[in-house]
């Protein structure tokens, strides 16, 4: 069960659309970075996130079925000597013998590289046909901090302080018949 806090960020605007290619995601993201999370960044220390989108089939005789299923990794890091900003984004989990095959931005302010990290456009979370015509679905958003990438100090000092929280979570039902 999730309970909303008051000041708890969310995704604006979630956006479903099917065209004949595949099943689309839009959203506005409305968070900013915990304190902890940002004096890291200003120290050189990279941050992970990591996006997730679900679809889901409603079913009442079980539990919902997952029909499609789509994860976006994020690093956003700052070089001191340049002092520019630098966002990764992958379809993989970033590992440590390289970055791999990743889209690389260059941004002069935090708030310009936050911004791009905070719009969804036209992200390919599924096939055309995973939405059924006849049953209902469900899906989830779900964007957070990733703790476990942090280096291995940060993590012992992370665990169990909510200063190092960053959950984004938004829900969105998709009738049967409707088409998005």
């Amino acid at each position: 069960m999730v309970f909303a806090q008051p000041d708890a960020p969310e995704a604006q605007g979630l956006r479903i659309e099917r065209s004949d290619d595949g099943l689309y995601l839009g959203a506005s993201l409305d968070f900013s970075l915990p304190e902890l999370a940002e004096d890291a960044l200003h120290k050189g220390i990279p941050m992970f996130f990591v996006m997730e989108a679900q679809v889901r089939r409603e079913r009442w005789y079980w539990s919902d079925r997952l029909v499609a299923e789509a994860t976006r990794y994020m690093r956003l890091s700052y070089q001191p000597l340049t002092r520019r900003w630098r966002l990764n984004t992958s379809t993989v989990p970033f590992a440590n013998s390289g970055l791999g095959v990743v889209l690389g931005q260059n941004f002069d302010e935090l708030d310009e590289a936050l911004s791009a990290m905070r719009r969804v456009a036209r992200w390919r979370i599924g096939d055309a046909d995973v939405l059924e015509p006849d049953a209902a679905h469900t899906v989830q958003l779900r964007f957070r901090l990733d703790i476990s990438q942090l280096p291995r100090p940060l993590q012992i000092g992370a665990v169990g302080r909510s200063d190092w929280n960053l959950l984004v979570f938004r829900s969105q039902r998709v009738a049967p018949g409707v088409q998005p």
